[in-house]
C-alpha cells in the first residue's frame, strides 16, 4: 500500500514528534499529535508497537485469553458451517474459509447436489495457494463475472486493504488469463461493456482521484491495449464523491453505463443509449436496484414529483429507460410496492420473472414477492418463519430459483431454497453453538430525549435478577441508512452470554429500521438525535433494573465508533467499559482523511463555519475534558485500514494518555475496515475485547 503523503509540513512533523512513551509530550501545536496521522511513519509505528506491547501484557496474558480464541476458533473453523452459495443457471458457487483455507476457497457444484447436501464441490481457485505462490497477502475481495465466455474480473487486496489490484480469471481453464485484463493497485471499480472491453475507473495518475480518494474518470479499455489509452466517457467534478460503471446483462435486455454521486446520498444515472452516454431524468434522491426487461426499478430516498404523478420516499418504483432518457417519465413512472406503516424495505433481489423485497416490520423480518400481473404488481408472502431476521442469499435472474436465510439471536441460521413458483424448502441449518434453553430476547422501546420511540432488544438468562448486577454489553451504530438487525450470537457476543452477560442491540436513529425517515431525521445538525437515543437505550437498562453503570459496556465500530467516541465525552457516568473500534473521531479533520470527504453528507462540511459549529459540539477528540472522569477505554484499529483513517484511534488514545486517563490500545497490522483478514484475526481480537469486558464488569 502507498505510504499517505503526509497532512503537515517537514519542520512541523519535526516540532511535534515526542516521544513514545506512555504519555506523549504537549507542545504548543494546535493539535500535539497530528503526527500519528502519517500511518507508516517510523514514530507513529514505533507508538502502535509500544500500545499494543502494553495492551497484550495486560489483556493477552490474562489466563482467560486461550480460551476464548479458541472458543472463538472453533466456530469460525467448524467443518459443518453452511456453504452459503449464490445460484448462477445449475451451479451453485462459494467461496470457503476454515482453519486449513484461512484466504477462502472459490470452488462451485450442481445446484441438484448443493440441495441435496452433497459435498461434491471443485474448486476453481485456491487463494491460499495463490498467495503462497506469489508471495503476497492477497485478501479475496470479490468477482464480476461475463457469463457468455467464462471469464471473472478477480480483486485482490493487500491485507484487506480497499485499494485492490483486478486480474483476469478463466474459469473453463481455472487460470488467470495470460495477457488479459490487469490493473495496477488502486481503490477502483470495473465492469464488462463487452467481452474484449471493461468501463474501468480508477487511479489514471495526477488529479484523476476526488477528494475522498476514490476515482473521478471512468473510460472504456479495450483487451490488448494500455491503459493509459483508454477512451474518457466520463468525468465527475473532483470535490463528488464517487463515479462507477454500472452493468445490468439479462436474458430480457443489457444496460451498461455509470452511476455518479454528485454526494453520498445523490445520485446521477447515465446509460449508453445507441453508443452514447446519456443521463437519465431519474431523482437524485432514488436508488438502482436493476433492471426488468426496459424498466428500471429504483428505491426512493425522498419524495419524487413528476407531473400528477409522486414516488413516495421509501417505496419501491419503477420507470421505462426510454423514458427516462427522453425526459417523459410521467408515461411509465408507478409504484411496485409500498410497506405499511412500521415497516421498511431493507433490500431489494430481482429475478427473472420476480422481485424479491425484504420487509422489516419493527425490526423483524419478512420476505415477499412481486410479480406483474395485467400490467399490475401483485404482492404475496413468502413461507418462512417469523420474529427473526430474514435475507435475500440468491436470486438468480436466469431462472427465478434462489436461497434465502432465517436466523435470529438464539435460532441458528436457515437456509431455504425457493423454486421459479415460491415454494420454500429448508434445505441447510448450522447446528446450535451455544444452549440457548435458557435465553431469552425481548424487544423493549424507549423514549428519548426528543420523545421519539427508539427499538432495542435484551438477550439474557430467563432468571436473570433485577438488582442492576447484571454485566451487560450495549451494541449500536446509528448511520448512513444501515438497519441492525438479530442474528445468530457468534464469536465474542456468543461468549458474552455463555459468561452469564446480556447482550443488547439499540435501534437508534441514524439507521434504516423505519426507511430513510429514520435516517434523514439525525443527520448533519441533528446528529445529537442519534447519540440522545443510545443513551436512552443505557438509562432504560439501568433503570429497570438489568444493570448498572458498573456494570455496563458498550460497543461500536465505525460510524459505531463515533457513537462511542459521544458517549465517552457526553455520558461518562453511564459506562464502566467502552469498546471504540476503527472509529471516526476527530469530526473536525475527518474529511481531510481518506474517504472522509465522502461522508460530508452525513456529518457535514467542518470547513463551512456554521456546519463547523454543529460538529466542534460533539466532535470526541475536540471535547475531551482533563477535568473530568471517563470510563476505561479500549480502542482497536487497523494499519491498513484505508476507508477510516487509524489516526482518529491513536490521536483520541494519546491525547487521553496524556491526560493520564484510563486507555487500552490495539492496532492490528493489517485487516483494512474490518480491522480482521482472516478468521484467526478475528478469533484474536473477539478474545482481547472479551478479557477487558470480563475484567471491566465481572471480575
Amino acid at each position: 500500500m502507498k505510504k499517505i503523503k503526509t497532512l503537515i509540513g517537514t519542520a512541523m512533523l519535526a516540532a511535534s514528534l515526542t516521544a513514545c512513551d506512555n504519555k506523549p509530550k504537549e507542545t504548543n501545536m494546535e493539535d500535539p499529535y497530528l503526527w500519528l496521522e502519517e500511518v507508516e511513519g517510523k514514530e507513529s509505528l514505533a507508538w502502535v508497537e509500544d500500545r499494543n506491547t502494553e495492551t497484550y501484557a495486560r489483556l493477552k496474558e490474562d489466563s482467560r485469553f486461550n480460551g476464548f480464541m479458541e472458543r472463538s476458533l472453533e466456530v469460525y473453523n467448524a467443518k459443518d458451517k453452511i456453504a452459503y452459495g449464490s445460484i448462477r443457471g445449475d451451479k451453485v458457487y462459494n467461496v470457503w474459509r476454515d482453519s486449513k483455507n484461512t484466504r477462502g476457497l472459490w470452488r462451485m457444484i450442481d445446484l441438484e447436489e448443493y440441495n441435496a447436501g452433497k459435498d461434491t464441490w471443485e474448486t476453481i481457485l485456491d487463494f491460499d495457494k495463490l498467495a503462497a505462490d506469489e508471495k503476497e497477502n492477497w485478501v479475496y475481495k470479490g468477482r464480476d463475472c461475463y457469463s457468455e465466455t467464462g471469464r471473472c474480473l478477480i480483486r485482490l487486496s493487500r491485507g484487506g486493504t480497499d485499494a485492490i489490484v483486478v486480474r483476469e480469471f478463466d474459469m473453463k481453464t481455472k487460470s488467470f488469463v495470460e495477457g488479459g485484463f490487469s490493473s495496477p493497485e488502486s481503490k477502483q471499480y470495473l465492469a464488462w461493456y463487452d467481452q474484449d472491453t471493461l468501463m474501468i475507473a480508477t487511479d489514471f495518475g495526477p488529479e484523476t482521484m476526488n477528494d475522498s480518494g476514490y476515482p473521478r474518470q471512468v473510460r472504456l479499455w479495450k483487451r490488448g491495449t494500455e491503459l493509459s489509452t483508454a477512451e474518457m466517457i466520463f468525468e465527475a467534478p473532483k470535490t463528488d464523491t464517487f463515479s462507477f460503471p454500472t452493468a445490468s446483462r439479462r436474458h430480457d435486455g443489457t444496460y451498461v453505463g455509470v452511476l455518479h454521486g454528485p454526494s453520498f446520498f445523490t445520485r446521477e444515472f447515465n446509460v449508453m443509449v445507441e453508443g452514447k452516454l446519456t443521463k437519465l431524468a431519474i431523482s437524485e434522491h432514488a436508488e438502482l436496484t436493476g433492471y426488468m426487461g426496459d424498466t428500471m426499478i429504483l428505491s426512493m430516498r425522498k419524495d419524487w414529483i413528476v407531473g400528477s404523478k409522486t414516488a413516495k420516499a421509501g417505496t419501491l418504483v419503477s420507470v421505462k429507460v426510454s423514458d427516462a432518457a427522453a425526459d417523459t417519465v410521467e408515461n411509465s413512472l408507478a409504484t411496485v410496492y409500498a410497506p405499511a406503516e412500521g415497516a421498511s424495505i431493507d433490500g431489494t433481489s430481482i429475478g427473472k420473472d420476480r422481485i424479491l423485497v425484504n420487509v422489516l416490520d419493527n425490526v423483524k423480518g419478512k420476505i415477499i414477492a412481486l410479480h406483474m400481473k395485467e400490467a399490475e404488481w401483485i404482492s404475496s408472502d413468502i413461507n418462512l418463519p417469523a420474529n427473526g431476521t430474514v435475507s435475500i442469499l440468491s436470486n438468480d435472474d436466469s431462472t427465478d430459483e434462489g436461497f434465502l436465510g432465517y436466523d435470529s439471536f438464539l435460532q441458528p441460521d436457515t437456509v431455504y431454497h425457493i423454486n421459479a413458483a415460491g415454494e420454500t424448502k429448508a434445505i441447510k441449518s448450522l447446528p446450535a453453538r451455544f444452549d440457548a434453553r435458557d435465553l431469552v430476547t425481548e424487544q423493549k422501546f424507549t423514549t428519548s430525549k426528543d420523545g421519539t420511540k427508539v427499538p432495542y432488544f435484551v438477550v439474557r438468562h430467563k432468571d436473570t435478577k433485577m438488582d442492576g448486577k447484571t454485566p451487560t454489553l450495549q451494541y449500536g451504530y446509528g448511520g448512513f441508512e444501515i438497519s441492525i438487525k438479530p442474528g445468530y450470537l457468534g464469536g465474542l457476543n456468543m461468549q458474552w452470554i455463555e459468561n452469564g452477560g446480556a447482550y443488547v442491540v439499540a435501534n437508534i436513529r441514524g439507521g434504516g429500521e423505519y426507511g430513510p425517515s429514520w435516517h434523514q431525521s439525525v443527520l448533519k445538525e441533528n446528529r445529537q438525535g442519534a447519540f440522545d437515543d443510545f443513551i436512552a437505550v443505557s438509562e432504560a437498562l439501568i433503570n429497570s433494573g438489568l444493570t448498572s453503570p458498573k456494570h455496563l459496556a458498550v460497543r461500536g465500530g465505525s460510524n459505531g465508533g463515533l457513537l462511542m467516541g459521544a458517549m465517552i465525552t457526553q455520558r461518562p457516568d453511564l459506562y464502566n467499559g467502552v469498546i471504540c473500534a476503527v472509529p471516526l473521531l476527530d469530526m473536525l479533520r475527518y474529511h481531510k482523511l481518506l474517504a472522509g470527504a465522502s461522508w460530508m453528507g452525513e456529518y457535514g462540511n467542518p470547513d463551512i463555519p456554521e456546519e463547523r459549529a454543529y460538529i466542534e459540539k460533539y466532535s470526541p477528540y475536540q471535547n475531551l475534558d482533563s477535568a473530568k472522569d471517563y470510563p476505561e477505554v479500549f480502542f482497536y484499529t487497523s494499519t491498513k485500514d484505508d476507508r477510516v483513517h487509524p489516526g482518529h484511534a491513536r490521536k483520541m488514545a494519546a491525547k487521553m494518555f496524556g491526560m493520564d486517563k484510563p486507555v487500552l490500545y490495539y492496532e492490528n497490522t493489517e485487516g483494512g475496515h474490518a480491522a480482521a483478514s482472516n478468521l484467526k484475526q478475528r478469533a484474536f481480537s473477539d478474545a482481547l475485547q472479551l478479557v477487558y469486558l470480563m475484567q471491566k464488569l465481572q471480575d
